[in-house]
């Protein structure tokens, strides 16, 4: 995908955040117990911040030639879906095994970001210049 591609992801990840987020503090409030709030909460909190994450993915595909840089908007995309999704499912169905798989969402975020790190390293010959 291209810079513009990233860029939309996104945009429409960080506008689906923001609406599960109103979501949870206007729908879910009245219908979960606190502890299932705050999980849910927990999910939009890192599905948002993903969100940023691939608009720097869109930044750095069209600064930096890598497919590192693709790499990390996939981890970031796979994170959201398997973190931040297992999560939402988790506090608002009450199956707990979903809690069993958030960790693997957990390291695609952490591979999204040593990726993008890599990438800009790479890129500038591990100088820092």
């Amino acid at each position: 995908m291209g810079p513009a591609h990233w860029f939309a992801a996104g945009a429409v990840a960080a506008g689906l955040a923001v609406g599960l987020g109103a979501f949870a503090a206007h729908g879910l409030k009245s219908r979960v117990s606190p502890e299932m709030l705050v999980i849910f909460e927990t999910g939009v909190r890192y599905h948002l911040i993903h969100a940023l994450g691939l608009i720097a993915v869109a930044w750095a595909s069209d600064r930096f030639a890598s497919g590192w840089v693709a790499g990390a908007g996939w981890a970031f995309i796979i994170g959201i879906v398997v973190f931040s999704g297992s999560l939402y499912v988790l506090a608002t169905t009450g199956v707990r095994w979903l809690g069993a798989i958030t960790p693997i969402g957990g390291v695609a975020f952490l591979v999204g970001w040593a990726l993008l790190a890599a990438t800009a390293l790479r890129s500038s010959g591990g100088s820092g210049s």
